[in-house]
């Protein structure tokens, strides 16, 4: 007797398939067979689970009043993403095995989505104990402040570098050149933060990694940037692919995000660029909408993102815009492999996580959203959310109701338990 059995399952390349799963495994591809549950996915989106390999979970001391892992992880569920990985820009951040251990811990108990947690790099922290520990990868290291962790310096750059290199672990790079931290407005925040200067931090680090060294580049904001990766891997976000200074008052601090958000010409070219492009993250960012209120000087930069990854794209996916295989490549199957993560997928053997889609377009709505945050940057734009999300075999979100499944903590390779 199977767990699960997912009839008429329509693969990426038009195949009709019926998908058996047991102990949170795909076993069979093909003619099905009995199982204890059954859903006929006729006429649905059936995508692989999403990885967002980007997010920021907060909790831990803002956990009043920010989101923390229940509320970030149903948000993640609700929008097709059945595994996150949080960054260490935490309060406090986690470049002590203490503070990396008490993350962990804070995710177990509360998180309904699998997940993985990336260590903080900075100079003097004991970057080997931290990979012992399960750090994921290390970073998002920043070239430029930012909250909870500063940015590093060149020449402390380039012995980290050195440093994670020795150890095999991907570091994920935050690369911007910064000429003013305290802009009044959208345009001038992107000049302070200009496409030229990403582009020349790219370079820069690439000029200081050691050959062979394992580097992804987070939530680049130009095409320019993307193509600077090479042979690097590279991250887009769909604040940066859809939305641009136009979108917003020039004042209003709800865009302000790093890298900033750029010319509507800029924005195109981006997504133009969508087939260079190897992971799309969320860069989950959920701050409140009053902080978000404050001068803009003031707030905070980042927009939540987690639930309406993947929704924002499959619109572009029903009008044939872009092709249902690269979207699961660059939401599933590439942060997988990159971080070193068994994939969910159609075939025997790889983890039984999946959201199923109706093929129904309807609109980004702030009060629908699951976020603590309570507001959204895509607000009235198009979307398809899933109706069914299943995790490890199990269904743990359906028509709005959430259920705790046999969710997991994904270590990195470098874990001694």
């Amino acid at each position: 007797m199977l767990d699960l059995f997912l009839k008429n399952v329509k693969l990426p390349e038009g195949r009709v398939v019926d998908i058996s799963v047991s102990r949170g495994l795909v076993v069979h591809a093909g003619a099905g067979g009995r199982a204890g549950k059954t859903i006929d996915c006729s006429g649905l989106l059936v995508l692989p689970g999403g990885v967002d390999m980007h997010v920021h979970m907060r909790g831990g001391s803002r956990e009043s009043r920010k989101e923390d892992w229940g509320t970030g992880s149903r948000a993640a569920l609700a929008g097709g993403v059945t595994l996150v990985v949080d960054q260490p820009n935490t309060d406090p951040p986690l470049t002590t095995v203490e503070a990396f251990r008490a993350r962990v811990k804070e995710a177990e108990r509360d998180s309904l989505c699998h997940f993985a947690v990336n260590a903080g790099a900075v100079p003097g922290a004991p970057l080997q104990d931290l990979w012992r520990s399960g750090a994921m990868a290390f970073g998002e290291i920043f070239l430029s402040p930012s909250t909870g962790i500063g940015g590093v310096s060149p020449d402390g750059m380039s012995g980290l570098l050195g440093e994670i290199h020795a150890l095999g672990v991907l570091a994920t790079i935050h690369a911007e050149k910064i000429l003013e931290t305290r802009s009044p407005d959208l345009a001038t925040h992107s000049v302070s933060r200009s496409p030229e200067g990403e582009v020349r931090a790219v370079e820069d680090v690439k000029g200081m990694a050691p050959t062979g060294m394992r580097l992804h580049f987070c939530h680049l904001s130009t095409s320019e940037a993307v193509d600077a990766t090479v042979p690097y891997t590279s991250e887009v976000t769909p604040h940066h692919l859809l939305l641009s200074q136009i979108d917003f008052r020039l004042n209003d601090p709800r865009g302000k995000v790093n890298p900033p958000l750029r010319k509507a010409a800029d924005r195109a070219r981006l997504f133009a660029s969508w087939d260079r492009i190897s992971v799309l993250a969320s860069d989950h960012a959920p701050h409140t909408s009053k902080e978000k209120s404050l001068d803009f000087a003031a707030a905070p930069a980042g927009v939540p993102g987690v639930e309406t990854m993947i929704p924002l794209l499959l619109p572009k996916v029903l009008s044939g815009e872009i092709t249902l295989g690269p979207l699961i490549a660059k939401t599933s199957a590439n942060p997988c492999s990159l971080l070193g993560i068994p994939a969910p997928g159609f075939s025997p053997g790889d983890r039984a996580d999946f959201a199923l889609y109706p093929r129904e377009v309807t609109t980004v709505q702030a009060e629908n959203l699951h976020s603590r945050c309570g507001w959204t940057p895509f607000e009235g734009k198009k979307a398809v959310f899933p109706e069914t999300v299943i995790l490890a075999g199990r269904i743990v979100f359906q028509s709005g109701d959430f259920s705790r499944g046999e969710n997991r903590w994904f270590p990195g390779r470098g874990y001694i338990p």
